[in-house]
């Protein structure tokens, strides 16, 4: 009876082995379906992407406010006849030092 069940044991791991292990294993469909959720999110970003650089290709077409807009932005244009104003924010950081000028001893002691 203990060879029989041997041989049983052995033929059920040959059997099991290429399930668990094999080229086509549960190990192999859960990554691969990992990978498949990771390329269908990139894919969804890029959809979006590409619907936004579509809208924006129509509205570069169609309209001339969104040339415009692109020609002040990007290229500092103005109209005739238009005066710009670029208001300068303030870096963060030590507040700039002010000039006092020396009293004429330490002057002259340089």
């Amino acid at each position: 009876m203990r060879p029989f069940t041997l041989v049983l044991i052995a033929l059920l791991a040959a059997l099991q082995w290429p399930l668990w292990l094999g080229k086509g294993s549960w190990l192999r469909v859960w990554q691969l379906d990992a990978q498949l959720l990771e390329q269908r999110t990139a894919n969804e970003n890029r959809v979006t992407r590409n619907l936004a650089l579509t809208a924006e290709v129509n509205d570069l077409k169609q309209g001339l406010n969104a040339i415009e807009e692109r020609a002040r932005s990007e290229l500092g244009m103005v109209k005739p006849e238009e005066v710009f104003f670029q208001i300068l924010e303030r870096q963060p950081g030590p507040p700039p030092t002010t000039f006092t000028p020396s009293s004429p001893a330490t002057v002259a002691e340089r």
